[in-house]
């Protein structure tokens, strides 16, 4: 009987001596150890959590697509169509006041978002509300 429960002890016992996995992070209640504004490059992909309390501009990432969580709030997402008055915000990154011709749809906390690499889309946050997300941005090629 005591060699097996020393045995599950050993298993169970914290591993003190291993060394943290290069690229590890642990984000403790989906929070970044430096708070909201932090943003973990890796590579490939970046890991943010972004939090809005009013419209934001269209946006369009041509080398990156994005997978959104709603962690919090609602909010009215619009994607696809076109930009219009579309101004370059640096490589690769397109901003722009409105969508024309494209798909609105309501996103509340605990939704799941694919929006591929050069895709239109831009929050509205009603007045009073908020949202907050978890963000991974992969590149697309």
């Amino acid at each position: 009987m005591m060699l097996p429960l020393m045995i599950l002890s050993a298993i169970l016992s914290p591993q003190s001596h291993t060394a943290t996995p290069a690229g590890f992070t642990l984000w403790p209640r989906g929070v970044p150890p430096s708070g909201i504004g932090e943003k973990d490059p890796f590579g490939n992909h970046t890991l943010s959590i972004s939090h809005r309390d009013k419209n934001g501009l269209v946006e369009v990432h041509e080398e990156f697509t994005d997978v959104i969580v709603v962690q919090t709030g609602s909010a009215t997402l619009v994607v696809g169509g076109t930009v219009d008055d579309p101004q370059s915000t640096g490589p690769g990154e397109v901003r722009g006041k409105s969508i024309v011709n494209g798909v609105t749809r309501v996103v509340r906390a605990g939704d799941v978002i694919h929006i591929p690499a050069g895709t239109p889309h831009q929050f509205f946050i009603a007045p009073g509300s908020q949202i907050t997300y978890f963000l991974v941005k992969i590149a697309a090629h």
